[in-house]
């Protein structure tokens, strides 16, 4: 199984495990960030408040998000 791009920092207690084991952790920490890091679940943490609305419309609120910044007076909330 291919990494991704992506960087982790994996943090042990034990200071003598295999390389394969390593490789094993870092296989299952890619495997469940995946699943987690996609627009759906993105969708349903977050809320886009507006000016005078808030909403959680996944189309809206990928589409406020798809800009390097939001407009002015937008503001994405996590509702966790």
């Amino acid at each position: 199984m291919e990494n991704g791009k992506r960087d982790l920092l994996v943090l042990l207690k034990e200071n003598n495990q295999s390389q394969q084991a390593l490789n094993q952790t870092v296989d299952c920490l890619n495997k469940i960030l995946t699943q987690v890091e996609c627009n759906e679940v993105f969708c349903k943490a977050h809320e886009l408040v507006a000016r005078n609305s808030i909403t959680r419309k996944p189309r809206k609120i990928l589409k406020a998000v798809a800009s390097p910044e939001l407009k002015p007076f937008y503001f994405l909330i996590n509702r966790n």
